[in-house]
């Protein structure tokens, strides 16, 4: 049973750093809710996420990104500051979920979180620039909208689930690598065809 509850707590902590990959606060804030409400149990190190003054701040900040990574421009710079945040909400979250389970040291599951939410949020930053450029930026809201949904998803089944949550995770992972890989293309033929279309100026850059 013991064996069974640490491996439930790996592939949750999988899935709650996957979801903080896509929005780094969305995860926080349901994990200490939860805890708050005695859905689930967190270690001593982690029950300050319950406490009110977090709660209060996780809410807050979480509805300003919510609004934010829907408006052009303001979603670029909460990408930038997601390069930091969204690992640090997977290293949070993964030690959190194992902290009472695992036998994994702290700093292990820091690494593996960090590593998780920071490959899918790389994943959505290179995936973006090419949804606004295909889209004129119209797309962005519904990219970002579906990004909020499945965040969600992957926390509820993180903490009902575990096992599904992580097998999302790892599809979501391929996924965000095709979408980065696309994304990479569609930047490599654009500069081409600017510097076909501006000969001049690759020939004065050139010299």
């Amino acid at each position: 049973m013991e064996i069974t509850s640490a491996v439930a707590a790996v592939l949750g902590a999988f899935g709650l750093s996957g979801a903080a990959g896509l929005n780094a606060w969305l995860p926080l804030l349901a994990v200490g809710a939860a805890d708050r409400f005695g859905w689930i149990e967190l270690g001593d190190a982690y029950s300050w996420l319950s406490s009110t003054p977090a709660l209060i701040v996780l809410a807050v900040v979480f509805l300003f990104d919510l609004v934010g990574d829907k408006i052009p421009a303001i979603d670029s710079v909460l990408h930038g500051f997601g390069t930091l945040v969204a690992p640090a909400s997977g290293a949070i979250l993964f030690a959190a979920e194992t902290s009472l389970s695992s036998q994994l040291p702290p700093a292990v599951a820091a690494v593996l979180g960090a590593v998780t939410a920071g490959s899918v949020h790389a994943g959505r930053s290179v995936a973006r620039p090419f949804v606004t450029g295909t889209t004129g930026g119209v797309g962005n809201p519904v990219v970002s909208t579906a990004e909020d949904g499945t965040s969600l998803a992957l926390t509820v089944l993180a903490l009902a689930v575990p096992v599904v949550a992580f097998i999302a995770v790892v599809i979501l992972l391929i996924v965000m690598g095709w979408l980065a890989f696309r994304a990479a293309r569609w930047l490599r033929g654009r500069r081409g065809r600017q510097d076909r279309t501006d000969p001049q100026g690759s020939a004065a850059v050139d010299r």
